[in-house]
């Protein structure tokens, strides 16, 4: 099985043991599921839910329901949230959570350097993104095939950004979450 972001449908078999144990059905009512894992969920679906509403803003302008200026006007803002938040999310966890989780539970060491590689694809992502959504800012209104171009360019990478995105939090869910059901928040030394 591949592990690269872009072609993964899923982790491998042999990091999905806990998550066989404690599947996403189960979640909800754990007893385990305490307030980190929580907000750890909630701030995944923030992600999901902010990436999927800049997708769909850029449908709604390539079809004409919205104008250049409104659209610029919408998503400038919105992306850069979501970049901070982004950034912000992958160093705490590269540099705080990846590493106590992997020493809590060494079969799963290979999983959080999966993870860790993804958070480089989506960065670079990322800057290919800013690059469009720049070129989409400058883009002269009047212009109308400039405008579509970098509308175009700057939807295709939020596309593939999106696709990302959902595979590396489902994967990130999956590794994360039963370690946590597994062992307490406590126990892992995040309570």
């Amino acid at each position: 099985m591949t592990i690269d972001l872009d072609t993964r449908a899923g982790l491998p078999e042999e990091l999905r043991l806990l998550l066989e144990r404690f599947p996403r059905d189960i979640w909800p009512a754990h007893a385990n599921l305490g307030p980190l894992a929580q907000f750890w969920l909630q701030i995944h679906e923030g992600f999901r839910d902010t990436s999927s509403k800049l997708q769909a803003r850029a449908v709604d302008f390539r079809e004409g329901r919205m104008t250049a200026t409104e659209y610029k006007d919408w998503f400038a803002p919105r992306l850069n949230v979501l970049l901070g938040h982004l950034h912000g999310h992958h160093q705490i966890e590269d540099f705080q959570f990846f590493p106590l989780f992997a020493a809590a539970e060494p079969r799963l060491v290979r999983g959080f350097e999966i993870l860790e590689q993804d958070h480089e694809a989506i960065h670079e992502t990322l800057g290919a993104l800013v690059d469009s959504a720049n070129a989409l800012l400058k883009a002269d209104d009047a212009n109308a095939d400039q405008l579509r171009f970098a509308a175009d360019r700057y939807a295709g990478i939020n596309e593939h950004l999106l696709r990302q995105l959902h595979r590396h939090l489902e994967d990130e869910e999956d590794l994360i979450i039963p370690l946590i059901l597994d062992r307490g928040e406590g126990p892992l030394g995040i309570g």
